[in-house]
């Protein structure tokens, strides 16, 4: 699990998960998603933004230092949301 070593907890994970199998909030953070090239994916302020607003639609109340850890696992990764490869690595990376 390479997102814990970001720093990132498994419970946070885990909860993460779980909200993400109501219908509803996975429409909402497929809408969110809709469009982020890896340009998008590399660029801090933008993986801020799209953290901040996805934490929202799943009510996860995230500290600085967590947003941090994500933000550094996200740009870390170099991922290509157009690139099935890398999609399909971190859908196994988090299964």
């Amino acid at each position: 699990m390479s997102y814990t070593k970001y720093g990132i907890k498994p419970e946070l994970v885990e909860r993460v998960k779980f909200k993400m199998k109501n219908p509803v909030a996975k429409d909402r953070i497929k809408m969110l998603m809709n469009g982020v090239t890896k340009y998008d994916l590399q660029d801090r302020m933008k993986v801020k933004k799209l953290i901040r607003t996805a934490s929202g639609i799943l009510q996860e109340n995230l500290t600085e230092q967590q947003e941090e850890q994500l933000i550094a696992f996200v740009i870390g990764q170099k991922i290509d949301p157009s690139n099935t490869l890398h999609l399909i690595k971190l859908w196994a990376m988090f299964r």
